[in-house]
């Protein structure tokens, strides 16, 4: 069970402990797509550059995609709420 914060509504704590626990599922997520399709040699604690390449373009590709499906989803709720916001006025004005 999680201690509360003093001085911090328990809503607003939750809201973080959720936001964290979904950052985690997203880079761990991030860490095993990249490695299961970058990291082939286990034959040697060293890097090699091609892996660190496939990394850093997986990692850069997946952030990017990331970004681009909170962009779209924003813009979405959005639209959903000012059709929201019209459609209630369309009913006060009856």
């Amino acid at each position: 069970m999680a201690m509360a914060v003093p001085g911090v509504p328990v809503d607003v704590e939750a809201e973080q402990i959720k936001s964290f626990k979904d950052f985690l599922m997203s880079y761990n997520k991030l860490s095993e797509v990249c490695f299961t399709d970058c990291i082939s040699d286990f034959t040697t604690r060293e890097i090699k550059d091609k892996e660190d390449k496939c990394a850093l373009n997986c990692m850069e590709k997946y952030l990017k995609m990331n970004q681009r499906v909170s962009t779209r989803f924003q813009e979405y709720q959005v639209l959903m709420n000012e059709n929201a916001m019209a459609n209630i006025k369309k009913l006060n004005e009856k």
